[in-house]
């Protein structure tokens, strides 16, 4: 009977291997495309929201993760194995039983774990899956759907079955005047009304003005600021997600290539527009994390026929973050990257070898399912606070549709001594306030919002607090510099990281419109480089030095305007 018993178990495992089609589309289905007319699906309402919408941002509080259960398994069973911990996975399958006799060949355990029959087309659900909306911010969860960018009815209809499973309102932008084609991986949100995508989306609505596009997402995503790139001209698919993230609401981590390699100077002349052009959702500058896009196993780039590896290909499963892995003499930088700019979050890897010459990776092959009845809280971190400042202030806007039981604003100066609690008061609709006492220059305050609502659900910001929290050093009174003749009042951070390597971020705050001059230095002197000679507004800047080029050691920084300056020194480590 064994021999027989292992026959079939190969046989099953192997069905269950599903070969998938890939995330390009091929030339049969270019071919298909230009006749291909898709259908609405029969629960769909082909008309937008009836109110206002608010697209869920990634790192936003999740119910679940969708899956789609075809080819690349194992990644897929360490996707189920990381993601259980957090939420429920929606695995959307033919069979099952086939799916957890896998799973459990591999050690992965059968909890948090819903199945979908339903028919499909491929692994790609980041793509063709549901987008997560809200009327009124909080209010009532809808799925937002449009044409899927690929003629593959199955996946196209699979958000309708997921809104069915979830007894959820659907709402499809699939119908003249509203039919919008998109693709999930060429669109990420803040949250707060900001969406971000490549050119792609006008490519392939070109019987739409630009205006016309936004007008659409908007009434469909709540999207009132859509903010579109160039496309790469190594990307096939041309998705943001393969060198993109938005980490939280003014965090963009972003691909980094050798200079002049592949699609590294597009990807840099994509960064510069965003940050001439953009404020985040709070009206300050975006701080942006580098990361690498490395070569694969033969040392090739994508300008070289290499394969195309992304870090930035994750998805972040409430405290959790998943990332595509590939080599570890890369992947150590990578992770340690993560682990830095989200601290308090549990970042695993999973190697993406296999699918990634697929042109796609972790993020292309999940789907994040909102919760009920969120308690939303939106907040602007303190960026720099000064000794003469007093307290420091501390306003949220925080919502829930049962509305704010308590708010709640904890902070310490020794996190191994705990947390101080203070009630925060609300000032108006949906706003809360409270105030963190003074401290002294060079002290480091931490701390995090948290919220009940009168249902019972509760929510922090940062979502991963107290294992991660918000932070800010108290700043001596002498980084301001007065001078009526010059930047009349000006104050220099800091870079951060420091030490750094090779990419580090310079920020500094002007009270008026003057000339500046911002540049390095080494330890005997020399300038090594000019950042900034210009006049610039009022307000604060964020400058990003990369030192590629720069032998490890100590450097300078100056900021300058007339005969006055203020000098930090940084540390370049290799």
């Amino acid at each position: 009977m064994k021999p027989i018993i292992l026959i079939l178990l190969t046989a099953v495992l192997a069905f269950a291997q599903k070969k998938t089609l890939p995330h390009y589309m091929t030339a049969q289905e270019k071919a298909l495309y230009k006749t291909y007319q898709p259908q609405p699906s029969k629960m769909a309402i082909t008309e937008a929201p009836p109110t206002a919408v608010r697209t869920m941002a990634e790192w936003e509080e999740l119910q679940g993760l969708e899956i789609t259960w075809t080819s690349y398994l194992d990644i897929l069973s360490q996707i189920v194995d990381y993601a259980q911990e957090e939420v429920t996975v929606y695995i959307v399958c033919s069979d099952s039983n086939q799916v957890k006799l896998y799973l459990n060949q591999h050690g992965v355990p059968l909890h948090n774990i819903k199945y979908l029959e339903e028919a499909y087309d491929t692994i790609w659900c980041r793509d063709y899956g549901p987008w997560s909306a809200y009327e009124g911010d909080v209010n009532k969860l809808d799925i937002i759907d449009w044409i899927y960018n690929r003629p593959r009815p199955n996946d196209d209809a699979i958000p309708s079955a997921m809104a069915s499973y979830l007894d959820l309102d659907i709402y499809e932008a699939t119908q003249n005047p509203d039919d919008l084609v998109h693709t999930g991986g060429n669109f990420m949100v803040d949250g707060h009304g900001t969406g971000f995508a490549s050119k792609l989306i006008l490519d392939e609505n070109s019987d739409k003005s630009e205006s016309e596009i936004d007008d659409i997402a908007l009434r469909y995503l709540g999207v009132d600021r859509f903010i579109k790139m160039e496309t790469l001209p190594y990307d096939e698919i041309h998705h943001i997600d393969m060198h993109m993230k938005l980490l939280d609401e003014e965090t963009l981590l972003v691909g980094q290539y050798p200079e002049g390699v592949a699609d590294g100077p597009q990807i840099e002349a994509n960064l510069q527009y965003v940050l001439t052009n953009y404020k985040t959702c709070f009206g300050r500058d975006y701080e942006v994390v580098r990361i690498p896009m490395p070569p694969d196993a033969n040392g090739r780039y994508p300008d070289n026929n290499g394969e195309y590896r992304t870090y930035t290909n994750s998805v972040i499963v409430n405290g959790t973050v998943i990332v595509p892995t590939y080599e570890e003499q890369y992947d150590t930088t990578a992770l340690r990257i993560y682990r830095e700019a989200m601290p308090g979050y549990n970042v695993v890897g999973i190697d993406c070898n296999d699918i990634i010459g697929a042109l796609g990776a972790i993020h292309c092959i999940t789907k994040e399912i909102g919760v009920d009845e969120p308690v939303w809280i939106s907040y602007a971190p303190i960026r720099h606070a000064y000794e003469d400042e007093g307290n420091y202030t501390i306003t949220a806007q925080i919502k829930s549709v049962s509305g704010i039981a308590s708010a709640t604003t904890w902070w310490s100066i020794d996190t191994t001594a705990g947390y101080q609690s203070l009630a925060m008061t609300a000032i108006g609709t949906d706003s809360f306030t409270v105030a963190i006492p003074a401290q002294s220059a060079g002290t480091t305050v931490f701390y995090y919002i948290a919220a009940e609502a009168n249902s019972g659900r509760s929510s922090s910001k940062p979502l991963v607090a107290p294992d991660g929290v918000f932070t800010f050093t108290v700043e001596t009174v002498s980084d301001l510099v007065e001078n009526e003749n010059s930047l009349s009042g000006f104050r220099l951070a800091q870079n951060y990281p420091n030490p750094f390597n090779p990419t580090t971020s310079i920020r500094y705050q002007i009270t008026r419109q003057v000339d500046v001059q911002l540049a390095v230095f080494n330890v005997l002197g020399q300038k090594v480089r000019t950042l900034i000679n210009e006049e610039q507004t009022a307000g604060e800047h964020t400058i990003t030095f990369t030192a590629d080029d720069l032998p490890a050691g100590i450097y300078f920084y100056r900021l300058q305007s007339g005969n006055v300056s203020k000098i930090r020194k940084m540390i370049l480590i290799k």
